[in-house]
């Protein structure tokens, strides 16, 4: 791939980064804000409700975070576009999609497929 492809999707991961860690911060701001003891046991209820989805969202971002990690370190190494299974280049439209791919589109789509029969 091109060095200014590869720059590109670098600067593009970092700052997608920063943003999901500034986001992390209100998110986990946010949760202690709301640490009140509600004697309604409906609001009890909703704010507990309210809680986990932010954790899932935390998880999911978390989750994404060791992704992005994970294709700053692929471009640093020189692997950055190319998929872990066959070997051959992530095509740069799927990279602009999703920056964090490691499979090219013929080796996820065949993952999901056996993923659909087999269930794992």
């Amino acid at each position: 791939m091109e060095e200014g492809k590869i720059r590109m999707f670098k600067k593009m991961l970092e700052d997608q980064l920063n943003e999901l860690a500034q986001s992390g911060e209100m998110t986990l701001s946010g949760l202690k804000n709301e640490e009140h003891n509600y004697a309604d046991p409906l609001d009890r209820a909703s704010v507990n409700e309210n809680q986990g989805f932010m954790l899932h969202i935390k998880n999911r971002e978390s989750r994404l975070i060791n992704k992005i990690r994970d294709a700053l370190e692929r471009i640093e190494d020189g692997d950055f576009g190319t998929c872990e299974v066959c070997g051959e280049e992530i095509s740069y439209k799927r990279l602009l999609a999703r920056p964090v791919a490691t499979q090219c589109i013929t080796c996820k789509t065949k993952l999901e497929k056996r993923e659909r029969i087999f269930g794992t």
